[in-house]
């Protein structure tokens, strides 16, 4: 190990019993923040109202999520910290702790496997199919040095449109008319590109009339990216093979159930989500691709596969995690901006490989519990400060109702908030004998 990641572990160590400004001086030393960033945050983040009114319509103020960091992950050989905006107790403390057991035990890797997007030029009832099929294919080189003249930002910067195909698909309302669709297959390098691919398809609905004399109806991206595939892998080796082979079970389970898949699945995007947010990226297109390439199989099945291979534990991740360093809000909101930084990635590709290395982390760390001790155990345990403030718990109450909800949660396995407004009433009741 590097002396910059002996450092690294060293200011990461114990991360999370450290006071907010504790905190803050740990990442100054590693060069995460900069003391301009701590007092943005210190201040209570963004505030400007006028950007606000730029971002969205009607506009009336902020919500604000709670902003962390994930610690311990080394991807691909590098350091990093993982800023993740999550309104969800123990997100963040599991994927920092899952991150902790792969670091001293395996690795992460990631890689990416295509790098076009799609957008989508629709004819939905085309009167001679094959004929306006060939005409499209014979134009092809003519439509595509249009649709690049159309984003010639991005073509000078080693992007633009690479391709198209014709895709003939069954219309479903018992009629013999077929839907023919133009597939725009589009290099965006470091820009997620969905207004790019929107611009270069709208550019070509003329040319595509003109040429085939039929009539086009919708031009827009698609968010189900199987072009622009982002993959992780995570390796544990010398696995305590009754973990190994629960782990592959419950695995198994989000495999062939889509009632499994579908929480196995938002456990993957609880940390997916989170870093997007951070990073000002569009979480719910990723969402949207993510959902759909799950049921690229014909049934809706875990993107996540974890299997025990001799004493080695192997877990892959595949997903469309289409994202973006430029353009957007990347570039004006300033806690995006500083979530960027913070992870001090040089390409979009290596956003995605983040973003992904940590929804398979985060799968791991749900999958481990779930074989082991069960998620309630943990998950509440973190969930008592939550309790103890809907309960009322004023600054100097809120640590001893949540040590006695934790002490509660040890004995009989569960906590409610009815059971925080006791511990808080006998608390102040206590509280109150002691100063008669």
């Amino acid at each position: 190990m590097s002396d910059q990641s002996n450092m690294f572990t060293q200011l990461m160590s114990g991360f999370s019993k450290l006071n907010l400004n504790e905190r803050y001086q740990r990442l100054l030393e590693l060069g995460a923040l900069t003391k301009s960033e701590v007092q943005f945050l210190k201040n209570g983040g963004i505030k400007d109202i006028d950007l606000a009114e730029h971002l969205v319509e009607n506009v009336i103020g902020y919500f604000q999520l709670p902003m962390g960091v994930a610690t311990n992950f080394n991807i691909n050989g590098k350091d990093y910290i993982i800023p993740m905006a999550v309104e969800e107790t123990s997100i963040i403390a599991a994927a920092s702790k899952t991150a902790k057991w792969v670091r001293s035990q395996g690795k992460i890797t990631t890689r990416s496997l295509g790098k076009n997007i799609i957008g989508q030029i629709q004819i939905a009832k085309a009167k001679n199919f094959e004929a306006s099929k060939d005409l499209i294919l014979k134009n092809k080189e003519h439509l595509i040095a249009m649709a690049n003249q159309v984003v010639k930002g991005l073509v000078a910067r080693g992007g633009g449109v690479r391709d198209l195909e014709v895709r003939e698909l069954d219309r479903e309302d018992g009629s013999d008319d077929k839907m023919l669709v133009i597939h725009i297959y589009c290099d965006p390098c470091e820009a997620m590109g969905a207004n790019l691919i929107n611009q270069a398809c709208e550019a070509l609905k003329p040319q595509v009339e003109r040429i085939t004399g039929e009539t086009v109806n919708l031009c827009i991206l698609s968010n189900l990216v199987d072009t622009k595939l982002t993959e992780a892998i995570v390796e544990i080796h010398n696995i305590d093979p009754a973990l190994g082979k629960g782990i592959e079970e419950a695995s198994r389970f989000a495999i062939v159930d889509p009632y499994r898949a579908a929480t196995n699945n938002k456990g993957v995007l609880n940390g997916i989500d989170a870093v997007l947010i951070a990073c000002g990226n569009d979480w719910r297109a990723v969402e949207a691709g993510v959902h759909s390439y799950a049921t690229r199989s014909g049934k809706y099945r875990s993107i996540t596969e974890w299997k025990l291979e001799g004493t080695t534990l192997v877990g892959r991740l595949v997903a469309p995690i289409v994202v973006g360093t430029v353009g957007g809000v990347t570039k004006i909101h300033p806690t995006a901006q500083l979530g960027l930084r913070m992870l001090a990635v040089t390409s979009a590709e290596e956003l995605a490989g983040v973003v992904a290395a940590v929804g398979l982390i985060q799968n791991l760390g749900a999958l481990k519990a779930l074989s082991t001790v069960g998620v309630v155990e943990g998950h509440m345990k973190l969930h008592a400060t939550n309790l103890a403030l809907a309960a009322g718990a004023g600054p100097e109450e809120l640590l001893p109702v949540q040590i006695d909800l934790q002490n509660l949660l040890a004995r009989v396995k569960r906590i409610t908030l009815d059971d925080a407004k006791q511990i808080l009433l006998n608390y102040r009741n206590n509280r109150n004998e002691t100063q008669i």
